[in-house]
């Protein structure tokens, strides 16, 4: 009964039948166990050979949706060490590549339901967790792009229903159904499978666009329907993570999306304008937050920290298009709006007086007017009209992105920012293992500690132990005459 991912054990044989009480019973033994491991060899070894077995449990409707989820339940837990959560993953994709529409959906739907249990929380040490499933849960919906996209849309048509529902139940707390990092977990997932299943270059390669096409809007909708919920400054750093979002859909799949007025927004706010207080808060980290606590709001280190999102989330939407015919235009109006934004800052009356932010966008408003620059000179040169599809498409294909004004200035950003994020990933681990030595230390003290409490214990025993009949004797004669004397 030798099989491959793509073939199928025949159940109507007599030696399948001989053999399906058995088949079954190891089945759900081998569920028992993934639910009760704790080691994590063990548990791989478990799931590999429950990986060899799938081709012969399929007909087990039943017992394959259990085993679905203990094994989604092995890859969703944060407590699972990268290699096992891997394996776990395996088992499941093979499922999706040799089963049938039906169980297919039934990973899918599993796999979703998990990630979104274990992103309720999301700190430093448990992101790359959830970007790793994030990542391979992706995989899983482009096997089978039909079942992919009709449980996709039912996915993403929940998440609008939350949030419209936030929008017009105008309660107190009604917005908190959609600003958590449940929600904003699940929009970012959809936009990696977009990404990763709807790029341009994979769809001119197949001939085809995908079957996960059609979901780009809706995503793009509700993404910017949850960004504009509250506008308040309070949220800015949920309105980047959204962003970052879009700004990979936008990338992957060369969709236009209206990104600058957001980013604009953030700068003409409240927030950027007034002058800053001094603060010696520690800065906040907007990789990991989607809400800052009011102790940040007006402070100097928020509005830094603003500043420098802003003008890298607006370089990096603008290198998606450094190469296009129409830069200029579209940069235009962009350009316009923010050295009006550096002239109202910088006046000495009634300026924030942040010489650091407005540097930055300075330097921003530079490198468009360059590339801007750049662009018409390259197209002053071409003869076809704008109406010519193919020219306004091939125009700067041959020309790196890196090349251009913009793409020079993005890419040095970049190695800054990665040798910076290197550092502080470098000092965190130091600190974590200074922790965990620490602590480590401490127990082992405790442990001494006790220890030689307890040899004290079992001397005072073996002293008393030691004595015979005839020395208690002997103790209480003396007593005795102690006491006569």
């Amino acid at each position: 009964m030798a099989t491959n991912n793509h073939s199928r054990v025949p159940t109507d044989s007599k030696k399948f039948r001989t053999l399906t009480p058995l088949l079954k019973s190891h089945t759900v033994s081998i569920h028992h166990l993934l639910e009760n491991l704790s080691d994590s060899k063990t548990l791989q070894m478990t799931l590999d050979s429950l990986s060899n077995m799938l081709p012969y449990i399929l007909s087990f409707k039943k017992v394959v949706r259990e085993v679905i989820r203990s094994v989604a339940s092995v890859w969703s837990d944060s407590a699972n060490n990268d290699g096992t959560r891997v394996s776990a993953f395996l088992v499941l994709r093979r499922l999706v590549v040799i089963a049938d529409p039906s169980i297919r959906e039934a990973v899918l739907k599993q796999v979703y339901q998990g990630l979104v249990k274990s992103a309720r929380n999301t700190t430093i040490h448990n992101i790359q967790g959830i970007n790793l499933m994030k990542n391979t849960a992706a995989e899983l919906w482009g096997i089978d792009p039909t079942v992919g996209y009709t449980t996709g849309f039912g996915f993403i048509r929940q998440l609008a229903i939350h949030l419209r529902t936030s929008i017009t139940n105008k309660t107190k707390d009604s917005y908190k159904t959609v600003y958590n990092w449940q929600y904003i977990h699940s929009l970012d997932f959809w936009s990696r499978v977009i990404s990763m299943h709807c790029e341009s270059l994979r769809e001119a390669e197949a001939g085809k666009p995908s079957p996960l096409r059609p979901l780009i809007y809706p995503v793009v909708q509700v993404t910017l329907g949850a960004m504009r919920l509250i506008p308040t400054s309070q949220y800015f750093p949920l309105r980047f993570q959204l962003i970052r979002s879009l700004l990979r859909i936008a990338q992957a799949t060369s969709t236009y999306i209206p990104l600058a007025p957001a980013l604009v927004e953030v700068l003409n706010s409240a927030e950027m304008k007034k002058p800053p207080k001094p603060s010696t808060l520690k800065a906040l980290d907007f990789s990991i937050s989607i809400r800052a606590s009011k102790a940040f709001l007006r402070t100097r280190i928020y509005q830094d920290g603003i500043g420098e999102q802003v003008a890298e989330l607006l370089a990096e939407f603008f290198i998606l298009w450094t190469k296009n015919i129409a830069f200029p235009e579209l940069a235009l109006p962009v350009i316009v709006m923010l050295k009006r934004w550096v002239k109202a800052i910088t006046k000495k009356s009634s300026g924030n007086k942040n010489t650091k932010v407005s540097s930055l966008i300075a330097l921003l408003v530079q490198k468009l007017e360059a590339n801007s620059r750049w662009v018409e000179e390259k197209r002053n040169k071409v003869e076809f009209a704008p109406n010519n599809r193919a020219g306004v498409e091939s125009f700067l294909k041959d020309v790196e992105w890196d090349k251009s004004p913009l793409g020079a200035f993005v890419a040095g950003q970049r190695k800054s920012r990665e040798q910076k994020q290197k550092l502080l990933e470098e000092a965190r681990k130091t600190e974590d293992r200074k922790r965990k030595e620490s602590e480590k230390h401490e127990k082992s003290n405790g442990e001494v500690f006790a220890a030689e409490d307890d040899d004290e214990d079992e001397e005072e025993e073996v002293d008393l132990d030691g004595l015979s009949d005839e020395d208690l004797e002997m103790d209480d004669d003396d007593e005795e005459e102690s006491d006569d004397e």
